[in-house]
């Protein structure tokens, strides 16, 4: 069912495990989603976050991808000024200081709890150095 927080917006998806990556799309898709994604590893995600016009609303990272930590594509989101949650296997308190502020989501993840987090930080404005800009 359509939300309307989340409705033409455009959220990357960074996720390795196929089956969990599926059902994201199909979530954030029923909720009248765009998404870019999804993304399996790290190379690829910054690779992607390096590209000058990409437009995104916000992100949802997976944590650990084939064994690499998601942190420095998490650090160009906030460079960029994207919002991002992680939705993640680990535990949401083992998270490096820098990205204790960001939401954090265990798997398996409930559609009503993703797009409770994505509504909330989409309705923030931009986050990180890009916001200091304005």
């Amino acid at each position: 069912m359509p939300n309307e927080a989340l409705s033409g917006r455009t959220y990357l998806v960074v996720e390795d495990e196929y089956l969990v990556a599926s059902d994201m799309l199909t979530m954030l898709e029923s909720a009248g989603a765009k998404v870019f994604g999804p993304i399996s590893d790290v190379q690829q995600a910054m690779e992607v976050l390096s590209e000058p016009s990409l437009e995104l609303d916000a992100a949802v990272l997976d944590i650990n991808l084939h064994g690499e930590m998601v942190y420095p594509a998490a650090a160009l989101l906030f460079l960029r000024g994207t919002p991002f949650i992680f939705v993640t296997g680990y535990d949401c308190a083992s998270m490096p200081k820098e990205f204790a502020d960001a939401p954090c989501l265990s798997k398996p993840t409930a559609e009503a709890d993703l797009v409770e987090a994505l509504s909330a930080i989409s309705a923030r404005k931009q986050i990180g150095p890009a916001a200091e800009q304005r």
